[in-house]
């Protein structure tokens, strides 16, 4: 990709970024383990991101 990119591209692919963050271990701690998992989890080698 390159270097340079348009601010509108910029920001959903911060937006993307976020989204795919993990639960933090506090909130499996506060939901005694039902919350494990982020459903929209992404890695970034498999899964592309349409921009």
């Amino acid at each position: 990709m390159a270097r340079h990119k348009p601010s509108g591209k910029k920001k959903h692919l911060s937006h993307a970024l976020k989204q795919a963050q993990a639960v933090p271990s506090w909130v499996v701690a506060k939901t005694e383990g039902k919350v494990k998992r982020n459903p929209k989890q992404r890695h970034w080698r498999e899964t592309r991101i349409k921009v």
